[in-house]
């Protein structure tokens, strides 16, 4: 498997071993744009991979607060950036995005679906809460990830 993160088109492909397209989502990634200073909210390009995973069997919408599920539900639209349902905690291996893990960059479930197909995060990948629960079942750690800008 491989996810690729096209920030012009916000979208993102799941492609299997053989580079055949298995599912495309639409996403929201960055509203500040593309780099990699810590505390910029910006999304980082280049080659990273899965390092982590959490939220396996949460309900779809549970907030999650670092990496932790709360018990709550987040509604859409209430305020601030929820990272929701699941996490692909992301881990940069070009020496150019090699913060993103400490950066807490995720691919995750949102709060926010309305904006799905815009630049509206704080930095992580953006997806709708049922489809990141189908990436997250077809993803394991390891899985190679390419955001390109």
């Amino acid at each position: 498997m491989q996810i690729r993160v096209h920030i012009p088109s916000q979208t993102l492909e799941l492609l299997d071993s053989e580079n055949q397209l298995q599912n495309r989502y639409v996403i929201s990634t960055s509203k500040f744009g593309i780099g990699f200073e810590s505390g910029s909210h910006k999304t980082p390009t280049g080659n990273f991979r899965v390092a982590e995973k959490f939220g396996d069997n949460a309900p779809a919408g549970e907030v999650f607060v670092a990496r932790v599920a709360t018990g709550r539900m987040g509604l859409e639209g209430e305020g601030g950036d929820h990272v929701q349902t699941r996490i692909l905690w992301l881990e940069g291996t070009d020496p150019e995005n090699e913060n993103t893990k400490s950066r807490y960059i995720y691919i995750h479930g949102t709060n926010w679906e309305s904006l799905l197909g815009t630049p509206a995060s704080h930095g992580c990948v953006r997806m709708s809460n049922a489809e990141m629960i189908d990436l997250f079942d077809k993803t394991p750690v390891g899985t190679p990830v390419e955001i390109t800008g």
